[in-house]
């Protein structure tokens, strides 16, 4: 692979504004070379030296050098495991293997049979260990961004004013302008950070609807999220909406159609599928399985599956409420009727809060919920025409430890060699004597010392403490069921919610341009993978004068050159 070439900044400066002046296309941007392809990046300090403009030219040249350049996909479908970790993979890998009465290690999640690997750099441009904002924005629209960041590059998370000239144009509005279907699918509210990142622009990822923007951020004129969700500025908008969150965007006073205690939670009294059925003639909202069933004929589909987050996998009404991979394959069947090819966003969100909550049951009964929305979506495409990725925005501090016998409980206590004729059934044991689990947290909720929900013990979900004391030792786990789903694992650091990890996450991927995907790669460099393999996607970026003479699109693309021409 050729190595990037890197620039002194003045020069790179000159260079920039000179591709950008020429917006020159290449002679076909169809038929480019399958060789890998240097891009000129200047050398910079870090972080000071990290424009966005830098962040962009940079995720391009490793997408570039890799060969992306060579793809030709119709379509995308990025799976996103909201915070599923290597382990949380590993983990869930053993967990479904044993759900089949397998030993469990030899099994494999749908996406770990792509033939294509490669690891992500999380970091923020000001955290270590980033969130799920800042990441998404990363993956979305090719910059790196702050800690909150939704659709942004960096920036103050609460300076409106400032990200209003910083707002970026992520894959899926490139879509929409270049004329492909576009679809979002969440277990999350629509408007959660995730989501939000793939179609919004906000400093502050809490900013989902109006009565949380300050005073301040109104008067300068910032949009809550929710709105910027159902707005079409560069086309039609997408053709699925799936999540939850119905508050968000029902005004108060609205009674919620499903929980007849809750209404929504807009001050402004405006009624946001209301607006957009009006911008979606013929289209559906839908609130529960049945009705979406029923929405078979639908231009378009909005559905909004729960008042707050949808339910976890583990506490699905399967007969009310739709799995992950019902909506992964409604969103597709809808959205490959559209001869211009079509990029779908699929996250598996709920992955995150039950690491949050320091409970493995639950993340991993995720993950392997989104394993089955991979696997229908694989059977459901080619992979003659259809770039998958499936990836994690960040890790969790979830361990897989200690030395248990193959095809041990992967939710159980650690056995050791010989454990069948144990008396004392073969756990293995701390120093003070005590057994211990295989999978454990390092902060959260788990602390095993009193807080102000639990007793001094093992914890059990739902726990959210505000207050906790010291551990007086570890509790003897030997008649405790550490299988049970809502037994929380052990954490050593007490915390009201675990916090996520900064280490590495997986990359996996199939179909056009997947070749590209190896080594490690900033986080950032996904969109760049995207939009080079998909000739619609970089063609339509050429027509705005970003690309350099290879057709590579090098410069930062400004949201105002793609809007709908009314």
């Amino acid at each position: 692979m050729p190595r990037l070439k890197y620039l002194p900044a003045a020069l790179c400066t000159s260079l920039l504004a000179a591709c950008a002046s020429s917006g020159t296309l290449p002679a076909a941007p169809g038929a480019l070379p399958s060789a890998a392809i240097d891009i000129e990046v200047p050398a910079i300090a870090h972080p000071q030296g990290e424009t966005a403009e830098w962040w962009y030219r940079s995720g391009a040249a490793q997408a570039a050098a890799r060969g992306a350049m060579a793809g030709k996909a119709k379509n995308v479908i990025l799976f996103l495991g909201d915070g599923m970790s290597l382990t949380t993979v590993a983990a869930a890998r053993i967990l479904e293997g044993q759900r089949r009465r397998q030993p469990g290690e030899e099994n494999l999640l749908s996406w770990e049979r792509f033939p294509h690997t490669g690891f992500s750099k999380t970091y923020n441009t000001d955290s270590q260990t980033p969130d799920s904002a800042g990441t998404m924005t990363a993956i979305t629209t090719g910059v790196k961004s702050h800690m909150g960041a939704i659709g942004v590059s960096a920036g103050h998370r609460d300076d409106c004013a400032g990200s209003l000239g910083r707002q970026r144009l992520t894959w899926l509005h490139l879509a929409d302008a270049a004329g492909m279907a576009t679809g979002i699918v969440t277990t999350a509210r629509l408007t959660h950070a995730t989501p939000a990142a793939t179609w919004a622009h906000a400093p502050n990822r809490n900013w989902e609807h109006d009565a949380d923007l300050p005073a301040k951020a109104v008067a300068e004129g910032c949009v809550d999220i929710a709105r910027q969700m159902v707005s079409t500025p560069y086309g039609r908008g997408p053709t699925v909406l799936f999540g939850g969150g119905r508050a968000q965007f029902l005004p108060a006073g609205a009674r919620d159609p499903e929980h007849a205690d809750k209404a929504g939670l807009r001050r402004d009294g405006r009624d946001l599928v209301a607006e957009w059925k009006a911008a979606h003639p013929g289209g559906a909202y839908v609130w529960n399985r049945a009705q979406l069933q029923a929405a078979a004929g639908a231009p378009a589909v909005l559905g909004l599956f729960e008042y707050d987050h949808m339910q976890f996998e583990h506490e699905r009404d399967a007969a009310a409420e739709p799995s992950l991979a019902e909506l992964t394959a409604e969103a597709i069947r809808r959205l490959s009727k559209h001869p211009e090819g079509f990029v779908l966003m699929v996250e598996g969100a709920r992955i995150d809060h039950a690491n949050h909550y320091g409970n493995a049951y639950r993340a991993l009964d995720e993950t392997i919920a989104l394993a089955e929305a991979v696997r229908t979506a694989a059977e459901m495409t080619s992979a003659d025409d259809t770039l998958i990725l499936v990836t994690a925005d960040h890790s969790h501090t979830l361990n897989f430890v200690g030395y248990p016998v193959r095809g041990n409980p992967i939710l159980g206590k650690v056995r050791g060699q010989g454990s069948e004729d144990d008396p004392s059934g073969g756990y293995a044991r701390d120093l003070t004597g005590l057994p211990y689990t295989t999978l454990g947290y390092a902060n959260g909720p788990g602390h095993t010392g009193a807080s102000n929900q639990q007793p001094e013990g093992p914890k059990r979900f739902l726990h959210a403490p505000s207050s906790a004391g010291p551990a007086h030792g570890r509790p003897d786990l030997s008649q405790v069921d550490t299988t049970d789903p809502d037994y929380l694992q052990e954490a050593l650091v007490p915390l009201k919610s675990e916090s996520h990890g900064g280490e590495d996450v997986g990359i996996w991927a199939r179909g056009p341009g997947s070749e590209a995907v190896r080594g490690t790669l900033e986080q950032n460099a996904i969109y760049h993978l995207i939009v080079q393999a998909t000739p619609k996607l970089r063609e339509r970026l050429c027509q705005a004068g970003t690309c350099d003479a290879n057709g590579v699109p090098v410069e930062l693309p400004r949201p105002e050159r793609f809007r709908r021409q009314d």
